[in-house]
């Protein structure tokens, strides 16, 4: 159920040859990342239980849903971006279908994440289930 962009980003991830360069790749995908303004960056657009600081602000329009997203580090910036290419376009139903645990997996992220990322990540994806759930 992945979306063409979030196909984009795994298949440059299999070109890639190592982990350093797939860790340059993530910062990249966040710094092409449209920046957030930061009026938007409030307590209720912020992500509780990641160790770096991350807003998501939901945008659903006719059923579809997107999000712009924000932190103050790079790489989680670049987890952010990555998750934007698997949900965005989704509709608010398709959100709960989605296995993020196992796209993500695709990359390699589960393995190569500290477990303070690995758990903001899951935070994340927790955040943008419920706003799509709510949604609905």
């Amino acid at each position: 159920m992945a979306s063409s962009a979030f196909e984009d980003i795994a298949d440059t991830f299999e070109f890639l040859d190592d982990w350093e360069e797939r860790y340059r790749h993530v910062i990249e995908l966040g710094k092409a990342m449209p920046e957030m303004d930061p009026a938007l960056q409030v307590p209720a657009t912020k992500v509780e239980g990641c160790a770096s600081q991350v807003w998501i602000m939901p945008r659903i329009e006719n059923g579809r849903f997107d999000f712009q997203g924000d932190s103050d580090a790079m790489i989680v910036r670049g987890l952010i971006a990555i998750l934007h290419a698997l949900y965005s376009g989704l509709t608010v139903a398709e959100i709960g279908q989605v296995d993020a645990q196992a796209e993500l997996a695709r990359l390699g992220l589960d393995e190569h994440l500290s477990s303070q990322r690995s758990n903001g990540l899951q935070a994340m994806v927790q955040r943008i289930r419920q706003l799509a759930a709510d949604a609905a």
